[in-house]
């Protein structure tokens, strides 16, 4: 075993501190990862918190993982020692499932098993994130960085990226669609660089217009602010398709009028309480309201790429892993334009 470095909580009532993990030894299709980077999602501060349930402590958060290859196991033929890549969300799945042998192992019907807070495939196994200074990982859930992307800009791809890509994809964001984004935030900003690059016309919809100079840069058309009373009569039938990211609760009636007939809204962030709906909003137009969970390792590799072609990165704030129990707070505040990530050589330098 690899006696490792890392920040964990060791319950949902105590702040991040120095902890020390075990990695395993790469085997014949494991690769050892040296960990440059580390993103910082609201999913981190929800899991430590507990406040999902069934939280698992110690908990070394992060799944959102750039660095180097730094070992390979002796079956391994893809990846070499220096390679830049990245680990996602998950680390494994069955790969036997409908879901699996389809590429969305983000749905593995027995489970997949999440970077942290969950379990290897033997069940037994706790999984630890990218809170640390290195991480094993089988060979086909290794993704590779575009070499024309910065690593510390590219971690937040690893989730906010595919997150928001998948759905775009998935309903065929092209030229023309006018795509109309809930939020500008971690996840946000990357649905507008996203759907810009994919050739649509992009709004983002916020509580206030403080963003609006933020959002043009990024790539919005406009910023329309929800709060100003004839927002959603003015809007009522624009798009095409809605992304919502955030975890506020909303009504979303008013959001499903401002699609087009056909037109569809999707949920990426989760509302701490149910939320009611009118079946009106879907009868009259054929609304249509669904979800969507990050993406499989092959569309997530495909995301990769198309941000390294169009030289899409994440707009972030670097800090050293000392700092962050002050980033969760600020993130509880909105203060950070607009991701975390954490320099893991902060860490590697105390250990």
């Amino acid at each position: 075993m690899l006696t490792t470095a890392a920040y964990a909580a060791r319950s949902a009532h105590t702040q991040l501190a120095p902890f020390s993990i075990e990695r395993r030894e790469p085997g014949p299709h494991d690769v050892l990862i040296d960990i440059a980077y580390c993103g910082v999602c609201h999913s981190d501060l929800h899991q430590v918190r507990d406040e999902w349930g069934g939280a698992t402590f110690p908990m070394v958060p992060g799944h959102e993982i750039v660095g180097k290859v730094a070992r390979v196991g002796k079956k391994v033929k893809k990846w070499k020692v220096g390679d830049a890549v990245g680990v996602g969300c998950f680390v494994d799945s069955c790969r036997k499932c409908e879901a699996c042998k389809k590429g969305e192992e983000q749905y593995c019907g027995p489970g997949m098993s999440p970077t942290y807070n969950g379990l290897e495939q033997d069940k037994k196994t706790l999984t630890y994130g990218g809170y640390s200074t290195r991480i094993t990982v089988d060979e086909k859930y290794v993704l590779r960085i575009p070499k024309n992307l910065p690593l510390d800009k590219a971690a937040p791809l690893l989730c906010a990226g595919i997150t928001t890509y998948s759905p775009l994809k998935h309903w065929k964001v092209k030229k023309g669609h006018k795509v109309g984004i809930i939020g500008l935030g971690g996840l946000g900003h990357m649905a507008v660089k996203l759907a810009k690059a994919m050739g649509a016309e992009v709004m983002v919809l916020s509580s206030s217009k403080s963003k609006e100079k933020d959002a043009k840069r990024l790539g919005a058309k406009s910023l329309v602010a929800t709060s100003e009373p004839d927002t959603f009569t003015k809007l009522a039938g624009t798009f095409d398709l809605i992304i919502n990211t955030v975890s506020a609760k909303l009504d979303w009636n008013q959001y499903l009028n401002l699609l087009k007939r056909d037109g569809t809204m999707v949920i990426l962030g989760a509302p701490g309480e149910p939320v009611a709906l009118s079946a009106f909003s879907f009868i009259m137009k054929r609304h249509r309201l669904t979800g969507s969970l990050i993406g499989g390792i092959k569309e997530t590799q495909e995301m990769l790429n198309f941000c390294g072609k169009h030289n899409i990165t994440s707009d972030i704030e670097l800090i050293p892993i000392q700092k962050i129990n002050e980033a969760y707070e600020r993130m509880l505040k909105s203060d950070v334009r607009y991701r975390f990530v954490i320099d893991i050589k902060s860490l590697k330098n105390a250990a």
